[in-house]
């Protein structure tokens, strides 16, 4: 996965002996101005790529005094949050943008301010989306890394059985959908063998909801819209598409059983027809099943037009942290052009050497997206993956993202809660929302306090 760092089978710490040469003492240090030595250390990162392990390589050549700790494995709020009572953080953390706002309101991570000014981190270079889930009330908490978009994935050897072209499913006629789906999906008995279309709930509410032209949070972070009647249709919609294919207990058993990283995924073993997911599968398709029938479309809101949402992780740096110069330092190193020109460039020799196509990578950066773009992608001749990036690289600059809010995770909550009651048949939407909707204004309110 080149995207977010999969846990890994154990939570091992891992010690690199940074050596190389050209560190700071001989002025290539990459933050330019503070000298970076030390013990650093890390939480919720790993090297499940060449990715990830190429950016570190290059810090790890510019910075040979810094001690650096891994330890590997997805984030864990509570380990995280029980490091910083007692006083014994982590220095950096990776963590998904959409907590920012709540660890910022809670002093559980420092302000990048100092770090910015003194590292000559130019804020401009990252995508608007993906900047602002990491400032709140105009003060920058995080540092962006990828920039995962969402696209409308499509099974086309499936929908010319079914006597369809990819042209002919079209998301924003809501009032169509249900059609679409009775002819796409297999339910027979009350036992599903094939998604028609996974609306992919509640993950991809907002973005349902933002399709419907009602934004779920308001720009400030600040104010809960779950009960607006766009939003409650949004969710009727996706809740009757799942019921419609036997119910969320039957849907979720078998949509559990998908393997989106190996070449036994629902691709290939035609499990599905269409889905929005985010971009990071076109990856896995281009390696494990590069001879997919796979069309790729922009998900669109209700007037046809082109619609995404932003997200992904972004870098922090805790309260307490030990070294906050070596760790602004690494940030920047991680983020910066030549370091994802250097990674993308690894990926694209790997791919070679391997005989597969490579479809770009996809980060936070837009000057280096637009590098790698422009100076080392080159199209695969494989029209299906070639318009696919050609889609994803035109939704980038149209992303919307989930605003930084003080109460971004007990907001996030509500509503999974919400659609997560509907799902299982316990309240109707309007009834969920409108529970979900006092429980989102609650926690704003204490976190304004």
């Amino acid at each position: 996965m080149s995207r977010t760092v999969r846990a890994t089978a154990f939570a091992g710490v891992l010690t690199l002996a940074l050596s190389g040469c050209g560190g700071v003492g001989g002025g290539s240090d990459a933050g330019g101005g503070t000298a970076t030595e030390g013990a650093l250390s890390t939480m919720g990162f790993g090297f499940s790529d060449e990715i990830a392990i190429t950016r570190v390589d290059a810090f790890k050549r510019d910075h040979p005094d810094v001690d650096l700790k891994v330890t590997e494995g997805a984030f864990d709020e509570q380990q995280f949050l029980s490091a910083v009572a007692s006083g014994n953080p982590p220095d950096l953390v990776y963590m998904d943008r959409k907590l920012i706002g709540t660890y910022a309101k809670r002093g559980s991570i420092q302000p990048l301010t100092d770090c910015v000014k003194k590292q000559d981190i130019n804020l401009d270079q990252y995508r608007p989306a993906a900047r602002a889930q990491v400032t709140l009330d105009g003060t920058v908490y995080g540092i962006p890394e990828f920039s995962t978009v969402r696209v409308v994935y499509l099974n086309e050897g499936l929908l010319k059985k079914a006597g369809m072209t990819a042209d002919q499913v079209n998301l924003a006629d809501w009032a169509a959908l249900p059609g679409l789906n009775a002819k796409l999906a297999t339910v027979s008995g009350n036992r599903l063998s094939r998604i028609g279309i996974d609306p992919k709930i509640p993950e991809f509410l907002p973005m349902w909801a933002k399709a419907n032209g009602a934004d779920m949070l308001s720009a400030d972070g600040r104010t809960a819209r779950l009960d607006d009647p766009k939003v409650i249709e949004a969710l009727t919609t996706g809740a009757n598409l799942i019921q419609q294919q036997g119910g969320w207990g039957r849907f979720k058993s078998f949509r559990d059983t998908f393997d989106f990283f190996g070449a036994q995924n629902p691709l290939s073993k035609n499990q599905i027809v269409a889905w929005p997911m985010e971009e990071w599968f076109l990856n896995q398709a281009a390696k494990n099943t590069p001879t997919a029938e796979l069309v790729v479309k922009p998900f669109v809101d209700r007037q046809g037009k082109p619609l995404t949402q932003s997200a992904g992780q972004a870098w922090v740096i805790t309260k307490g942290a030990k070294n906050p110069d070596a760790a602004c330092a690494f940030v920047k190193q991680m983020t910066a052009t030549d370091t994802w020109m250097a990674a993308a460039k690894a990926r694209a020799d790997a791919r070679k050497s391997a005989g597969l196509p490579f479809t770009g990578i996809y980060t936070a950066n837009a000057d280096a997206d637009k590098k790698i773009f422009e100076e080392l992608y080159q199209p695969t001749g494989n029209k299906r993956f070639d318009d696919a990036v050609a889609t994803i690289r035109s939704v980038q600059d149209a992303a919307f993202a989930m605003p930084a809010s003080p109460a971004g995770a007990e907001f996030d909550k509500a509503y999974y809660d919400a659609v997560n009651r509907v799902l299982a048949g316990q309240e109707q939407p309007a009834q969920a929302l409108r529970r979900a909707q006092q429980e989102a204004t609650a926690a704003l309110d204490k976190a304004a306090k």
